[in-house]
């Protein structure tokens, strides 16, 4: 058993500030444990939102130290435990209380998303046939957990706020799983352009570092994207093939 400091974000949505908590921690212990240790001893009114308290619900979404993380996953041997370990709230999205975010936005975002439409059955069994490649593709990214913490880091929503013209990072994976589905036939690419802000990511790839999935998600996912609709509208073959066709 040793004493840390940790440094927690305190608010109730107006104004706040950190309040510094020294607490005996032990081996194997997260920043989750620390908090609750915390708030069941020093501070029984600190909101924090947390579920599984094992890497996949994404529930407990925090900037530990400055770095976008999962509490639960973050372990107090990977920090620098003789300075005081700071714990505040996502930046990209209105605080509600203390460590506890309003992250609703992002719900109204998905219902705007193109559903899945699938091709009609292609076997003589009435079911569809599919290559196992195009099955994989798709699969790494249903593997989020919808932390948001891909949301938190994006530069466009963090720092610019153009959470009415972007869907971030999360979204174009939700879209690029459905576009890239081998049975889907809607076409999401004019509003991909138009609507959802493709072109405002510039691909610094600092979404898929703090991933805890491991997801790909500027590569596999938002590059593609962006090559699809730029295939589409920016095609200068394609622009001359409108221009005389009227297609």
């Amino acid at each position: 058993m040793s004493q840390a400091t940790f440094r927690i974000w305190r608010s109730n949505g107006e104004g706040g500030a950190f309040q510094d908590y020294k607490t005996e921690v032990s081996e194997g212990m997260v920043v989750l444990d620390a908090v609750h240790k915390i708030q069941a001893e020093q501070a029984g009114d600190m909101a924090v939102r947390w579920n599984c308290k094992a890497g996949k619900c994404g529930s407990c979404s925090a900037e530990i130290n400055g770095n976008p993380r999962l509490m639960c996953m973050t372990r107090l041997n990977e920090l620098p435990m003789e300075e005081p370990v700071t714990v505040e709230p996502m930046h990209a999205f209105p605080l509600i209380k203390d460590l506890v975010t309003d992250v609703s936005w992002n719900y109204e975002v998905k219902k705007k998303i193109k559903k899945f439409k699938p091709r009609a059955p292609d076997a003589p069994d009435g079911t569809w046939r599919m290559q196992q490649v195009d099955v994989d593709r798709v699969q790494e990214f249903r593997k989020c957990i919808e932390c948001y913490l891909c949301q938190d880091v994006c530069h466009v929503l963090r720092e610019h706020d153009k959470h009415d013209v972007f869907i971030g990072p999360r979204f174009l994976v939700y879209t690029a799983a459905l576009e890239m589905h081998p049975l889907d036939t809607e076409n999401r690419l004019q509003e991909l352009k138009d609507d959802h802000g493709v072109g405002y990511c510039n691909i610094t790839t600092c979404c898929r570092q703090v991933c805890p999935e491991g997801i790909t998600i500027t590569e596999n996912a938002i590059i593609p994207l962006k090559e699809r609709v730029c295939d589409e509208y920016y095609d200068p073959l394609k622009k001359l093939f409108r221009m005389f066709t009227g297609k």
